[in-house]
C-alpha cells in the first residue's frame, strides 16, 4: 500500500495584513485591528458606509499612507518596512484605480496610458513623455481593450467620466501589475455606466489572472463581480464571506437597521 500523500501547503497570500490600524492627525481613527488575507486570483470587494475605512485600507496596503500600527505584506514582502527604491520597485507590481480617475487632464489619452509604464522607463526620456515605439504600440493595444483606441489623440478632459475611468483601467494594464487596488472606481459614474467599467476590471481579473481588491458601495455590483467580500464598519472588519452568504441581516449589520438594499439585489 502506498503512503498517503502529504497535504498540499497553503498558498502564500498575495496580501497579508496583521493588526492594521490608522489614526489621522487630530486623533481620528480610520482603521483598528484589521487582520486579512487576499489570495491570488481573488476579486475581493470591500464594503462599508462612507467613512468606514475602505479608502484608508487600500491606501495603507501600498503605502500611499503610512499606517499607525500593524504590518502589511505584499507578495511575501513586508511593505510596511520598505523604503526608497525597494518600495518603488514593489509598487510597480501594484496598480491603483482611483474614484476621480487621476488623469492628467491636459494630456492626451495616449500619454495618460503611457504613464503606466513610467516605473519601467528610462528617467530622462520619460520626463518629457518620450517612449519607444514598442511602448506606444502596447499603450494603443491597452486602449483597444477598453474600446478607446480611436480616442488616443484626444485630451483626457474631452472624454466622459466613464471613458476617463476606462483610460485609467488601460493605464493600470500598461503597468503590467500583479495586483490591482480599485478605490470606489465607479462611485462618480452614472448607474448606466458602472457596469461598462466594472466589466473591464473583471476582465483583468479573469483573463490576466490579476488579483483585485475593490471598494464598492453597490450590492448589485458586489454580487455580480466579487468572488469574496469583506465589510468594514467604523474602521473595523465586521464580516467576510462569499457573495452567496451575504443576506439582508448581514446588510443591516453593516449599513444600519434602517438601511434597505436596492430592489434588484438577491435578498
Amino acid at each position: 500500500m502506498s503512503a498517503a500523500a502529504a497535504p498540499a501547503a497553503a498558498a502564500t497570500p498575495v496580501v497579508r495584513i496583521e493588526g492594521l490600524g490608522m489614526v489621522y492627525p487630530g486623533g481620528v481613527r480610520a482603521l483598528a485591528g484589521i487582520d486579512l488575507e487576499v489570495h491570488e486570483g481573488e476579486f475581493l470587494a470591500v464594503l462599508g458606509l462612507s467613512g468606514s475605512g475602505k479608502s484608508t485600507l487600500l491606501r495603507c496596503i501600498n503605502r500611499l499612507v503610512d499606517p499607525s500600527e500593524g504590518r502589511v505584506w505584499i507578495f511575501d514582502r513586508e511593505v510596511t518596512r520598505l523604503r526608497g527604491g525597494e518600495l518603488r520597485r514593489l509598487r510597480r507590481q501594484v496598480a491603483m484605480i482611483f474614484q476621480q480617475f487621476n488623469l492628467v487632464r491636459r494630456h492626451t489619452v495616449l500619454d495618460n496610458v503611457l504613464s503606466g509604464s513610467l516605473g519601467r522607463s528610462r528617467l530622462l526620456p520619460s520626463l518629457v513623455m518620450s517612449f519607444p515605439p514598442a511602448e506606444r504600440a502596447r499603450a494603443l493595444e491597452s486602449l483597444a481593450r477598453v474600446g478607446l483606441a480611436d480616442r488616443a489623440g484626444s485630451r483626457a478632459d474631452a472624454l466622459s467620466g466613464g471613458q476617463q475611468q476606462r483610460v485609467a483601467v488601460a493605464r493600470a494594464l500598461m503597468q503590467e501589475p500583479r495586483l490591482i487596488l480599485a478605490d470606489e472606481p465607479v462611485a462618480s459614474l452614472d448607474p448606466a455606466l458602472r457596469h461598462s467599467v466594472m466589466r473591464h476590471i473583471e476582465a483583468l481579473n479573469r483573463d490576466e489572472g490579476l488579483t483585485v481588491i475593490c471598494s464598492l458601495h453597490d450590492i448589485d455590483l458586489v454580487e455580480r463581480y466579487a468572488t469574496r467580500l469583506v465589510a468594514l464598519r467604523d474602521g473595523r472588519l465586521v464580516w467576510q464571506g462569499l457573495p452567496s452568504e451575504f443576506d439582508r441581516a448581514t446588510f443591516r449589520s453593516i449599513y444600519g437597521e434602517d438601511a434597505e438594499p436596492a430592489s434588484n439585489t438577491g435578498f
